[in-house]
């Protein structure tokens, strides 16, 4: 349409840009999540209009249609999924992310006559599609549409390892001869990587690896700006891969391990390293919803421990009036809250701010666990995992090596449970079975409503 002139152009992809830098900023805490979320989709929009103000674009009807239908597809879906599925969409988000660099460079290797140009074709091409695939595993295995547990077989060491070299060779001719057919080749590979990638991954650690592709996606963004010459798409697609890697790094941190441990630990043991999911058949000590009331009652300091079990019964409400409750009673109330509760970082945090939880209630881990010791009851409503003491106690525990919460240290500890099935990670609690541990079994906004009845008419 070429409405406004090149330097206008420049000017508002700044601005995009620099919207873009402070959404990241706001996103770095709860209080400026929504702020942040807005100026990042702010940015965008000023990129989109400026594209069509300022660019000549060919089939114009198509586009226009195409943002029309994936925008009546998306708008839906962002709105009706749910909080304990958001992991999963953010895994979508970045598989699509990926795979559009990818098809935008395949698209575009007709027009490139620089073997630099070219060579960033390649990148985007093998990037973009292990994104695009591993993003596709990592949803499957999150949705529960196939098994969760690492996944592996007898060669997939040398499998993995003859796909990456042929990668490596077709990116090479990609590089030189910039064939179309080789840059096919090169994009299967890549699809066959991400999918040979994630596989072996399983339990906890795949919201990590989620994080992982995405900055995957971010690089391949960043190397298709390379190819179209766009500076916006280079900027935003290396702020997504560095935010991305830095997140990567700490949620790796968090569970005590190394991203290439995650990543290639199935390769090297050469099995799965999921534990058992056997459920033990020793006893209990469950309790019901007046005997916890009289805990909590009593108590003169509680933390509670939110998990994914919290987010699935969508009761974060109730446990807030439950909170209200006691501290109305002069019980100091605090919420423990681990860097990989529930699917991905910040999801207890975006929950328990749906309930009006204030901010200086939420203690992260290390904040919160000299606390424990002081504390009379320690409520785990749907938690297991990131307070299993086979962290400390198990070497050969997949979870072995994270740090928890020392649940284990308060006097008396209550978990609100749907079974004894284990955690995502797929191994049993000792905590548990300790004597000083009580088990409320039911839905937890069911059992939470009866907690609060009971305390209430104490």
């Amino acid at each position: 349409m070429n409405l406004i002139p090149a330097e206008w152009a420049a000017v508002l992809y700044l601005v995009a840009a620099v919207c873009f830098i402070l959404a990241l900023r706001g996103l770095s805490s709860p209080k400026g999540a929504r702020r942040g979320n807005l100026t990042g989709a702010a940015g965008a929009l000023i990129a989109v209009v400026t594209v069509f103000l300022s660019a000549k674009l060919d089939n114009l009807p198509w586009i226009i249609g195409v943002l029309i239908v994936g925008s009546l597809i998306a708008a839906p879906v962002a709105r009706r999924v749910k909080m304990t599925q958001m992991p999963q969409l953010v895994a979508l988000f970045n598989g699509v992310g990926g795979g559009a660099a990818a098809i935008v460079s395949l698209l575009e290797l007709s027009r490139v006559h620089s073997p630099y140009t070219a060579l960033a074709v390649a990148f985007t091409l093998l990037v973009g599609g292990t994104s695009f695939s591993g993003s596709a595993i990592t949803f499957l295995k999150l949705q529960e549409l196939m098994p969760t547990r690492p996944l592996t077989f007898p060669g997939q060491r040398f499998l993995m390892s003859l796909v990456v070299l042929a990668s490596i060779a077709a990116g090479t001719y990609v590089t030189i001869e910039r064939l179309f057919v080789a840059a096919l080749v090169l994009l299967a590979l890549g699809l066959v990587v991400g999918v040979l990638l994630v596989l072996p991954v399983g339990g906890a650690d795949v919201p990590i690896v989620i994080s992982l592709l995405n900055a995957f996606t971010g690089l391949a963004v960043a190397a298709s700006g390379l190819v179209l010459g766009n500076t916006l798409l280079l900027v935003a697609g290396t702020l997504v891969g560095a935010s991305g890697t830095i997140l990567t790094r700490a949620m790796a941190t968090a569970m005590g391990r190394s991203v290439s441990g995650i990543i290639f630990g199935a390769f090297r043991k050469g099995g799965s390293t999921a534990g058992s999911t056997a459920i033990s058949d020793r006893p209990v000590k469950s309790g019901t919803a007046e005997d916890v009331a009289i805990l909590l009652n009593y108590a003169q300091k509680v933390i509670i421990v939110p998990g994914y079990g919290l987010a699935v019964a969508q009761a974060q409400h109730t446990l807030a009036e439950l909170a209200e409750t006691l501290e109305a009673r002069g019980i100091e109330v605090l919420f423990a809250i681990h860097p990989v509760a529930g699917r991905m970082p910040g999801h207890m945090n975006v929950l328990l701010a749906e309930a009006n939880v204030p901010y200086e209630k939420l203690k992260e881990m290390d904040e919160v666990n000299p606390e424990f010791k002081s504390a009379d009851v320690a409520l785990v409503v749907g938690a297991n995992d990131v307070v299993n003491p086979a962290a400390k106690t198990s070497p050969g525990s997949p979870i072995y090596g994270m740090p928890i919460l020392a649940v284990e240290d308060a006097r008396q500890v209550v978990f609100l449970k749907r079974s004894m099935r284990p955690g995502f990670a797929g191994i049993e609690n000792e905590l548990l079975y300790e004597p000083q541990t009580t088990l409320l079994f039911g839905d937890a906004k069911d059992s939470l409503s009866k907690v609060l009845a009971a305390v209430k008419g104490m």
